[in-house]
């Protein structure tokens, strides 16, 4: 039988529910799809976010001839396919763009350029760093958001199934925000006991029939427990979550990455060092990949979580970019400014200028602002 998740799936963009900022009235992808507007896409989110849908939609209501690959198992064989096939528009939809390399990604490039292929990439990956820049820039990138515990109660409520307060409330929190994980264990306690409660849901929770690969969901569980081990200074824990992603196959810079971001958002200024470690591993499983860069992997980790920990560059930069988006571009200072023409000299900017000066060089709404604490 089709799985829960596929019967519900909207057809039309009105039915979408959630990403509100793309698909409701008057917003990008609504307008675009309402206005026949053909170009090439990204859409960047978490897991069950409604890439697929929209991408469904969207090629759908273009009249174009939609054609769906998995960057983990395509090539450059399956592109080469798709571009002999003659007729209309050609929509190609590949998902987990992020693990197509750079080869692959440059033999695709020149049929999105000159049109003979509209893409839409999808990932959970930041395209700014998945994605080779010449495709990056043909290519509009769109923001997912986690579904709202509103949205998720709308789309659990169109599966008509019973479902009472306790268990959705469950859902809710094993779901994060993830309309297919939630109809995966809600689908699988109905199918499995009869009924959905929140003793049924952990029956299934447990199912060997539910258990997710490193191509479904269960790798962004372990990454996130994999992430906390290291921040709580568990080493042995983040070794074990480690292992399992090793054992599981997952990409070893998927990893790493995680690793060179946990180095400056955790660690930070309390070990700087723990940057240039994070980096060299990610280098090493670049180099050598696996087997043997699982060794380099348990080396950072283990660095890594016994490193001291100190947030408060990160918390300094949410900090700033909260007044960022607050105050919007606040004009700066003069003396700070480059005085490269004579108007600008005559305009005062570079006046005043020391390089030790202990003048605030904030804008003027923020001279007393202190984010590094």
């Amino acid at each position: 039988m089709e799985p829960l998740a596929s019967r519900i799936r909207p057809t039309k963009i009105t039915d979408v529910v959630g990403q509100e900022h793309l698909v409701g009235a008057g917003k990008p992808l609504r307008v675009a799809i309402e206005k026949k507007h053909l170009f090439s896409f990204i859409l960047w989110g978490p897991p069950g976010t409604g890439k697929t849908t929209i991408a469904r939609i969207y090629a759908r209501a273009l009249d174009a001839e939609l054609f769906e690959l998995s960057a983990v198992s395509a090539g450059k064989d399956d592109i080469r396919k798709i571009i002999s096939v003659k007729g209309k528009n050609k929509v190609l939809f590949l998902d987990e763009i992020h693990r197509f390399n750079k080869a692959q990604q440059d033999f695709l490039l020149p049929y999105v350029e000159s049109g003979e292929l509209t893409l839409i990439g999808a990932t959970t990956e930041n395209p700014s760093f998945e994605v080779i820049s010449a495709l990056l820039s043909r290519c509009r990138v769109f923001v997912l958001e986690p579904l709202s515990e509103e949205a998720l109660k709308a789309i659990v409520k169109s599966t008509k199934l019973k479902v009472n307060k306790d268990a959705f409330d469950w859902l809710m929190g094993y779901a994060s925000g993830d309309a297919r994980k939630a109809l995966g264990m809600l689908e699988g306690a109905q199918s499995l006991y009869g009924e959905v409660t929140v003793e049924t849901l952990n029956k299934a929770l447990e199912s060997p029939h539910l258990r997710y690969d490193k191509k479904g969901e269960e790798h962004y569980d372990t990454i996130s427990a994999f992430i906390k081990s290291m921040r709580a200074s568990q080493a042995d824990a983040a070794l074990y979550y480690l292992a399992r992603m090793v054992e599981a196959g997952e990409d070893p810079l998927f990893i790493a990455r995680r690793m060179v971001i946990f180095a400056s958002e955790d660690v930070g200024l309390a070990q700087p060092t723990a940057l240039v470690v994070a980096n060299a591993v990610f280098r090493a499983c670049e180099t050598i990949g696996y087997p043997e860069c699982a060794i380099n992997l348990a080396h950072g980790v283990a660095y890594l979580a016994s490193a001291k920990k100190d947030r408060s560059a990160y918390d300094a930069l949410r900090s700033a970019q909260a007044d960022v988006h607050a105050f919007g571009n606040l004009p700066i200072p003069k003396k700070i400014r480059n005085p490269v023409t004579k108007l600008m000299q005559g305009l005062d900017y570079g006046k005043g200028y020391e390089k030790y000066d202990a003048d605030s060089y904030l804008p003027e709404k923020l001279k007393k602002k202190r984010y590094l604490k």
